[in-house]
């Protein structure tokens, strides 16, 4: 994947002030590597957005959660999340590939259930099982 380090540069630096330990600083090693060669790692997610303002849950997927939220900060009229400017990070759901991603964003949608969202993130076994169900 091709995209500018200025993209990823935020994602790396919480990285570096978020993990101390040496095995950590190994892996932050690794990953400045990687950038220094223009190479990225992508981190799939399920993440699931909220605003007080609408009430409402937004669920989506992506391999690069910081520029994701960018998107749906500045986001275009015509685009669900630019109703409301309260977005808040409700939840992620880290996942092993994309495919799993994608399955379990499927699931969510399908509930169309608050409460269950709030459970998802009440009962963390409800995100790992949905994990094992999707791998």
């Amino acid at each position: 994947v091709n995209q500018s380090p200025d993209s990823y540069r935020g994602w790396f630096e919480s990285k570096k002030r978020s993990e101390n330990t040496s095995q950590s600083r190994k892996k932050i090693f690794f990953y400045d590597i990687l950038a220094t060669l223009n190479i990225y790692v992508l981190e799939n997610c399920v993440y699931i957005l909220h605003s007080e303002k609408l009430n409402r849950f937004y669920i989506g997927f992506t391999q690069d959660l910081n520029t994701r939220l960018e998107f749906h900060k500045n986001s275009e009229d015509r685009k669900f999340t630019a109703k409301a400017k309260d977005w808040k990070l409700f939840m992620k759901i880290d996942c092993d590939t994309k495919t799993q991603g994608l399955a379990i964003e499927k699931h969510i949608k399908n509930m169309k259930s608050k409460k269950y969202i709030n459970n998802i993130k009440l009962y963390p076994e409800i995100a790992d099982k949905l994990k094992i169900r999707y791998s």
